[in-house]
This record gives C-alpha cells, sequence and structure tokens, in this order.
C-alpha cells in the first residue's frame, strides 16, 4: 500500500467498500514485472537540454541533489563532462557532495561513444573514489543513420570501443540507442549484443522523441530484454521516455509492466522540446498503484525548487502539485468535504473528491469561495482559519462570493468578518 505516515488515519470502513477501483481488471493488477523498480532522476543533465530552461546554480543542483536522495531515487543523471570545464567542475562538485554526505543514490554521466567524453568522467571518478556510471548513447535508428551518413560497423565499432574504455577505468556501463523506439529490430539485436559483450551490464530503451505509444513500449521493452537475456549476463533494461504525444507517464508504467528494471524521468518534465516523463508524477502514479511505497511528502518543495532555478513555471493547474491541485470552489465539493469533516473523518475528506490524497505529498485540501460556490464553501473556509460560521457573516461573504467574476482573495472575506465585528486571526 502506499506510503502512509503523513496521512490522515484511516475511514472505519474499508477502503474496498468505499471506492470501488476499476483499475483492477478481471485480468488482475497493473503490475511491474520485475522485482525491484528503479528511478533515474535526469533533471541535472537532461532536463536542463530544454531551449527554456535557466541551468540552476551549483548550491540549488546541490540541493536538487539532495531531494533526490530524499525519495530514494537510486540514481541521478549529473551531467555530461565532455561538455566543458564549467560541467566538469559542477559535476565534481555533486559528486564530492554524494561521497561527503554517504548517500544512497549513485550518480551517473552522460557520453557520447567517444573517448573525449568517457576520460572527464573516469577522471572525476579517480578524484571522487567512487564509481560513476557511464551512459554512453549512440543513435540507432535508420532515419538518423541517413541524415549521419552511418554504417552499422561503425556503429558496432564506436558501441565496442567506448563500452570497453570504460569499463576498462572500472566504470559501470549503460549503453543507451538514442531513438530506439524507431530502429530496426536487426540493428538492436546487434548494437546491444555488442554493448553486453562488451561489459555493459544496463542498457536503455529511449524513446528520444516521444514516438511511442503504450503498444509500442510493451513490445520494444519485451524485445530487447529477450535480446540481452539471450546473453546469459546479468543485464538491466530501463526505459527513458519524453512527452512529445503526452504518453510519457503511461508508456513508463507499461515499460514497468512489460520488463523494465528502471524508468527515468525529470522534476516536472522539463527537458528537450516539450520534456521528459515527469518524474515527481510518475513517482505518485507508482505510490497510488501500489508498487513502491516512498515518502513523497517533500515533492511540492523539490518541484518548487526546480520550477524557481530553472525559470520553468509550475502551471495552476499541473496534477498533485500545482496550485489548484486540491483546491475546489465549487458548492457541491465543498459540501461533501464539509459532511466528511462533520464525521470527524480526516482521511475520507481527503478522498471524496480527490483521487490523490493531498497528504500523501504533504498539502491538503483546500475550499475557496467563488462565483460557483455555497454556503458550504463559506463554512468550511471561516472553519478552516478558526472563525465562527455566524448567519449573517456567511450570507454577506456568500453575496460577495456570487457577484464576484473570481475567488475571492483571503483579503477580501476577512475584511468583510472584521466589518461584522468577527475577531480574525
Amino acid at each position: 500500500m502506499a506510503h502512509t505516515n503523513s496521512e490522515a488515519p484511516r475511514s472505519e470502513l474499508p477502503e474496498s467498500d468505499l471506492i470501488h477501483d476499476w483499475n483492477l481488471s478481471d485480468d488482475g493488477e497493473m503490475k511491474p514485472s520485475r522485482p525491484h523498480l528503479e528511478f533515474d532522476d535526469e533533471t541535472l543533465r537532461d532536463g536542463l537540454q530544454s531551449p527554456s530552461v535557466r541551468s540552476p546554480d551549483l548550491e540549488d543542483k546541490l540541493k536538487i541533489l539532495h531531494y533526490i536522495e530524499g525519495f530514494g531515487i537510486e540514481t541521478a543523471d549529473v551531467g555530461l563532462p565532455g561538455a566543458g570545464p564549467h560541467v566538469v567542475r559542477d559535476v565534481t562538485r555533486i559528486v564530492q557532495e554524494i561521497v561527503d554526505q554517504k548517500m544512497s543514490v549513485r550518480p551517473s554521466c552522460a557520453a557520447r561513444t567517444m573517448r573525449q567524453d568517457i576520460e572527464p568522467i573516469a577522471e572525476i571518478s579517480q578524484q571522487a573514489g567512487i564509481p560513476i556510471r557511464v551512459d554512453c548513447f549512440l543513435g540507432s535508428s535508420p532515419i538518423r543513420q541517413y541524415a549521419e551518413a552511418w554504417d552499422m560497423d561503425r556503429l558496432l565499432r564506436l558501441t565496442h570501443d567506448a563500452v570497453e574504455l570504460s569499463v576498462s577505468n572500472g566504470l559501470p556501463v549503460m549503453y543507451v540507442t538514442e531513438d530506439t523506439t524507431r530502429s530496426k529490430p536487426e540493428d538492436l539485436r546487434r548494437l546491444y549484443t555488442a554493448a553486453v559483450e562488451a561489459g555493459a551490464r544496463r542498457v536503455c530503451v529511449a524513446d528520444t522523441v516521444g514516438h511511442s505509444t503504450p503498444n509500442g513500449v510493451r513490445s520494444v521493452v519485451r524485445f530487447i530484454r529477450e535480446v540481452v537475456d539471450a546473453t546469459g549476463e546479468d543485464v538491466k533494461v530501463d526505459w527513458h521516455g519524453h512527452n512529445d504525444r503526452g504518453l510519457g507517464i503511461i508508456n513508463s508504467l507499461a515499460a514497468a509492466e512489460a520488463g523494465a528494471d528502471g524508468v527515468h524521468g525529470t522534476a516536472l518534465g522539463i527537458g528537450e522540446r516539450v520534456g521528459n516523463t515527469p518524474i515527481d508524477l510518475l513517482l505518485v502514479n507508482m505510490q497510488l498503484l501500489g508498487w513502491i511505497d516512498r515518502d513523497l511528502s517533500q515533492l511540492p518543495a523539490y518541484c518548487e525548487l526546480v520550477s524557481r532555478t530553472t525559470g520553468v513555471e509550475l502551471p495552476e493547474n499541473y496534477p498533485v502539485l500545482g496550485l489548484n491541485a486540491f483546491r475546489t470552489g465549487t458548492g457541491v465539493h465543498a459540501s461533501a468535504i464539509l459532511k466528511a469533516q462533520a464525521k470527524g473523518d480526516a482521511w475520507l475528506a481527503d478522498r471524496v473528491y480527490s483521487s490523490v490524497p493531498a497528504a500523501m505529498v504533504g498539502r491538503r485540501q483546500l475550499v475557496e469561495v467563488g462565483p460557483m460556490s455555497g454556503e458550504s464553501n463559506v463554512a468550511c473556509w471561516l472553519a478552516d482559519r478558526g472563525i465562527e460560521a455566524e448567519g449573517g457573516l456567511v450570507r454577506a461573504i456568500f453575496g460577495k462570493a456570487k457577484a464576484s467574476s473570481k475567488v475571492l482573495a483571503e483579503g477580501e472575506i476577512l475584511a468583510l468578518c472584521r466589518q461584522h465585528g468577527v475577531a480574525v486571526p
């Protein structure tokens, strides 16, 4: 079940009596096929590729790293040192923080299949005294091969040499074929087999341009699972998704069902073009499915930090973490919440009009007062602030709300309270 440390006490009735879950089909529960699902947070590397993103300063990157650690995320991609000295500087400091603070999160760095990208990672690893996984990537789709004038012999040579160089420096390797989801099966079989034979013990299926649908995800992940299992080596398979078709989250769930050991994402889904899979929402969905059990109470603070330091707006209607995720100005909704609260049942009040319990992410249900509200909204709003819901005051606030074109600001309601001689906090 989901992590409950920060949640309200449960209703006296079993959850199954209150919520009929159609997500549980006749065929059984949706679940990952591998025993332990891992996460790779790529906010500090892949996420910063967006042309709209401002790169956080080093101190903020360290703060982001600590949040990643707090969620129990297994791996953090912390940069591409081959991009230049400024990246080497930041990656070195981030990796040192992992060592100094004895963090459990493991660092990885992206690299093209080129010596000049891999050698800086080896140097940082030796300096910090900790293995850094090399995530070496190479385009594999026929459209990319045609545009670049590459042939398969060249791709196989680059694959072998890059993996072998990394392994010879004592570095673990995750081999990534870019645009996997538009690549030919025979090409993928040859490339992944060559990478495993050279020493890669993790491979990644990359939906680089967000091409896949869930059906495509299941097909390609199962295929790659068969390819690496055929080598006889113990090789893990990751899924790296982009959100070009708006399918980032469902594709990641499909990948886990199909046999992926790990899934990738970024905070708020920041990344190239329209972005990557949002790891925050991926964690929430997997928690609700019962696939993981982690403390997600700091997700809002994490995403607010990433939003502020990268300049990427957190939309008000963003699921779970946006301003409006647990906020209602509607009379029917407020009435149901108020009735649940009247039962003395906080667990019920947090779910009666919400598929995601606000307490799971350290938030709470908020009832506002506006033109779509009923008097129950007013009563609920006042009760939340410890103000007695006297009849004349309730009618005055309700009347002002009905005459307004938007939700009333807190100051407006408190001013009415003072006019009615009510002491306010």
